[in-house]
């Protein structure tokens, strides 16, 4: 099977940022999707879906949307697309008495009571994955890399693979699960990954082994279209980009914007790696499927490998080298302001950080951690 890569201008992005919707009063999931998103369209003149403009649009769950950037030159004016369609969302949701909850998992409502959007690929996903499949209220956010050369698709995909557990601790933000502490910083990365397509890549040497994985899925129907792949990094051929989709949906807009520029600068140090005439190294599979383990456990306080040498450090320390690292990318790329979030993150800490405190400040009430993730996602 042959999948021609169409190639972008490289370190162009996209973000895709998935947002619940709940009561305003008690924090609690409301199924008002569809509702809210034809009161919104009813509003806002319609962009088209060329992949130039910003779209609002639903997902699995009808207490989701879908703020989905167009091809954007930085995460400035990726982000500048997103705080648009929020305003034009909240125009709508704040007479109604609902607000917008941006995290990875809900703390108390029940999965089994959330309803799907009837659309017949969805029903699919439940039909096949049955009790998983109905787990999944789960909101993250993806973010799409361009990439100009189908020779960099597989090295960016090592390279954000490499850097699993960075992303994920910067993002966690999902501690509660219907009612539970789970001792998890993220357990949306727990959860997603039971899906049959989704979790981590397969190891791909070349860009045929990545042809023939699709094509062997595809002929024995464990899906029906490429796009039906959810891995947590994945190449994009339609659009020519490599997509990173296993971090949390944050909170607030500094949040995503941090991460989304940790994501795009990790992507052009590999472009340039291969450029240069050098091999991003591939870590070993195992490896990377430890170090998400501990990122969604502890964190930002997980101690991770760092490479094949088996070297051990705090996550951390290691983003801080990182940032450093990755300087003189942010300043070609116009993030040098979003990418020191970073920093920021590690110091005031993630969204499970702020969850756990509001609940331990209210003497164990999860109805707090839901509306702290309004509050703050009102600041921004």
């Amino acid at each position: 099977m042959n999948i021609e890569f169409s190639s972008s201008p490289q370190s162009t992005l996209g973000i895709e940022w998935e947002v619940a919707l709940v009561d305003a009063q008690t924090g609690a999931l409301v199924p008002r999707a569809e509702e809210i998103l034809a009161a919104v369209h009813s509003q806002v003149p319609q962009r088209a879906e060329d992949g130039d403009h910003p779209i609002l649009t639903g997902e699995f769950l009808n207490n989701t949307v879908e703020m989905v950037t167009g091809v954007c030159r930085s995460v400035g004016e990726a982000v500048g697309q997103l705080e648009q369609m929020l305003g034009e969302i909240r125009q709508v949701t704040d007479p109604q008495g609902i607000e917008i909850y941006p995290a990875g998992t809900h703390p108390f409502s029940r999965w089994q009571d959330q309803s799907v959007v009837e659309k017949d690929r969805y029903f699919t996903v439940l039909d096949r994955a049955q009790y998983w499949g109905r787990q999944m209220v789960i909101f993250g956010m993806h973010v799409h890399v361009g990439v100009d050369s189908q020779d960099k698709a597989l090295p960016v995909q090592d390279h954000l693979l490499a850097h699993y557990a960075h992303l994920l601790a910067l993002s966690a933000n999902s501690p509660y699960w219907n009612g539970f502490d789970t001792g998890y910083a993220s357990h949306r990365a727990q959860l997603f990954q039971q899906l049959p397509t989704a979790g981590i890549p397969y190891s791909f040497q070349t860009w045929s082994d990545f042809e023939l994985c699709v094509s062997d899925l595809l002929a024995t129907g464990v899906i029906d279209d490429i796009s039906e792949s959810r891995l947590d990094v994945r190449p994009v051929p339609k659009y020519g980009t490599v997509e990173m989709r296993f971090c949390d949906s944050p909170t607030s807009v500094r949040d995503l914007s941090a991460i989304a520029a940790l994501t795009q600068c990790l992507a052009e140090e590999a472009s340039r790696i291969v450029d240069s005439g050098r091999k991003v190294e591939q870590m070993r599979p195992w490896l990377i499927r430890e170090n998400k383990w501990r990122a969604a456990r502890y964190g930002l306080e997980a101690i991770i490998i760092r490479d094949n040498a088996l070297e051990e450090l705090l996550v951390t320390d290691d983003l801080a080298d990182m940032l450093e690292r990755l300087q003189p990318i942010a300043v070609d790329l116009g993030c040098v302001e979003e990418l020191a979030g970073v920093a920021r993150i590690i110091t005031e800490g993630t969204g499970s950080t702020h969850q756990r405190a509001a609940v331990a400040a209210h003497d164990g009430d999860l109805r707090s951690a839901a509306l702290d993730v309004v509050q703050r996602a009102r600041r921004g």
